[in-house]
């Protein structure tokens, strides 16, 4: 009966350990794995897939705020990646999507412009993926953009962010 109960036992722990271990490298059924370094595809999950107008605004942002030159009014939404390390203060973490709408004049959308951190992507740059879409989705720039990146190469010690300082 002991040897019985034993086994059993080995057998309990380890078809809970193997269930535990699948759990955590199988994504739950809502997990919607982060697109490639593609523009359509950003696109579509970032409006379809895991709309970005549910995600948070960046912490202490509001909606429609000055933005600096050449963005004109913004609004400035973070996935989860992006705000926990925000909120942690270090450099964002791959599979971090940060989204900018542009509103011309304050009032029209005219652009969305997208960062989204890819690991092994663009080193030189921060990994960064640049993505910029009309008022439409219509793409109109993606990839490793230079003028994006020439641009926030300003900001390379706040990992090439401008909305706010963030990187301790």
């Amino acid at each position: 009966m002991k040897k019985l109960l034993s086994a059993l036992s080995v057998l309990i722990f380890v078809t809970a350990t193997v269930a535990y271990a699948i759990h955590q490298v199988t994504p739950a059924e809502t997990y919607v794995p982060f697109p490639g370094p593609h523009a359509e595809a950003v696109f579509k999950y970032i409006t379809a897939e895991d709309p970005y107008n549910r995600w948070d605004l960046w912490p202490g942002k509001g909606k429609l705020v000055k933005g600096r030159p050449p963005l004109d009014i913004i609004t400035t939404y973070v996935n989860d990646n992006a705000l926990y390390s925000i909120k942690a203060g270090k450099k964002t973490a791959n599979g971090s999507i940060i989204v900018t709408e542009n509103y011309a004049g304050g009032k029209k959308l005219s652009a969305v412009f997208v960062m989204y951190k890819i690991r092994g992507y663009n080193p030189p740059a921060g990994d960064w993926y640049w993505a910029q879409y009309d008022a439409n989705g219509k793409t109109v720039t993606e990839g490793k953009v230079g003028d994006c990146i020439g641009c926030h190469a300003k900001m390379k010690e706040n990992d090439y962010i401008f909305t706010d300082k963030f990187v301790r």
